[in-house]
């Protein structure tokens, strides 16, 4: 019979094991779920409110993609690593899915079978539809390869936050000073919530959004939030 340590080990190595693949599926289903609320709300742009309609979505995307690039050179990245992320996408969406090899083929004067036939009469009743999904998941892939170009900012206001937040703590603990774990907890999950709104919120927004600022803005809250997190962390105080 297998003793309690070994059974623990086992469990231990299993969920290790399983870690990245549970991370992995995590970050797919987040994606998909990105990608149905930007499809969303354009949709209900592009046809309820927008006079312009698709024409005024691919100018966003235009100018987003441009300040990305922008961006990207400024960081002394590829520029083309901005475009190549939106095509990554659109090729995981939708070439992977046959979608945009099937548009290619019902635009030819072939005649088709029947069951063809209904799939095309399905898709041009929907074409529009489908292109705006189509520059909508290139928009998010922009926009989410423009917020990575921001991490290092971010990281660095992490530490530095963190850095004057163990520097308070220090002194704290040398003069008996006040001790708070509400504090502490809450600072480190408004950080987790004030990236999630931000992403979110970028990532689905429907008007162009300079990258630059909005990145700037969350990093100097999650250095403030990062300060007051280990300033107050009361372990061993």
């Amino acid at each position: 019979m297998a003793s309690s340590n070994a059974s623990f080990r086992e469990r231990v190595f299993a969920r290790v094991l399983l870690a990245p693949f549970k991370l992995l599926l995590a970050g797919a289903l987040a994606i998909i779920g990105i990608l149905v609320l930007a499809w969303i709300v354009d949709w209900v742009l592009v046809f309820q409110v927008w006079p312009e309609g698709v024409t005024r979505l691919r100018r966003i995307f235009a100018s987003d993609l441009e300040r990305g690039i922008e961006l990207a050179a400024l960081q002394g990245l590829v520029p083309g690593v901005i475009s190549a992320s939106a095509n990554l996408l659109y090729a995981v969406v939708f070439r992977a899915s046959g979608i945009h090899d099937m548009g290619l083929r019902f635009a030819q004067p072939d005649a088709l079978s029947i069951p063809d036939a209904i799939v095309r009469n399905f898709y041009i009743a929907n074409r529009d539809a489908i292109e705006v999904a189509m520059i909508g998941t290139r928009l998010v892939a922009v926009r989410l390869a423009t917020i990575l170009c921001m991490l290092p900012l971010g990281l660095l206001m992490y530490a530095v936050g963190s850095a004057g937040g163990m520097a308070e703590r220090a002194i704290r603990r040398a003069c008996g000073g006040r001790e708070s774990a509400s504090l502490y907890h809450r600072a480190k999950h408004l950080q987790v919530a004030a990236i999630a709104l931000t992403v979110l919120t970028i990532l689905a927004w429907p008007t162009a959004v300079n990258p630059v600022c909005v990145g700037v803005v969350l990093a100097v809250v999650v250095g403030i939030l990062a300060r007051i997190q280990w300033a107050y962390y009361k372990k061993h105080l």
